[in-house]
């Protein structure tokens, strides 16, 4: 094991090689749900923007004879929920209040319990044994 980049990255004492990895695949693993999180924070804004965007659709169906149209998207899609009884809105708190936050007290959990809360351990030695003295652009720290 190479030296700690710093204290905040340092393994504790006591913890295996296997351990800092499972910790390190929790942590990458909860870097998805957050990606996944951003991308239905996405999706929320995309579907909530284009149900704005049909009061102008239906303005200009009623204003060229399409009042059929107007009529039909007005009822059928305007205000329509997503899944059953929701909106994106409540999806996305949905998901942040259950889902997302137990990942997120887990990973923090374990962290806390087995790398004294710090994050990172596994890539911070990754780093360090990748590191080339004296290269270019390769210094430890900032």
């Amino acid at each position: 094991m190479a030296e700690p980049l710093d204290d905040a990255h340092a393994r504790p004492d006591g913890a295996s090689d296997e351990l800092v990895a499972a910790v390190g695949k929790l942590s990458e693993a909860f870097e998805r749900i957050e990606r996944a999180r951003g991308a239905l924070y996405e999706a929320h804004q995309l579907i909530g923007g284009a149900d704005g965007m049909l009061d102008d659709v239906i303005e200009g169906l009623r204003t060229t004879g399409h009042a059929d149209w107007a009529e039909r998207i007005e009822t059928e899609l305007v205000g329509r929920n997503v899944l059953p009884g929701r909106w994106t809105f409540q999806v996305v708190e949905e998901f942040d209040d259950g889902y997302f936050r137990t990942w997120q007290d887990i990973e923090r959990g374990v962290r806390d319990a087995t790398m004294k809360g710090r994050r990172h351990v596994f890539e911070a030695e990754m780093k360090r044994r990748r590191i080339t003295p004296g290269g270019p652009a390769q210094d430890p720290t900032p």
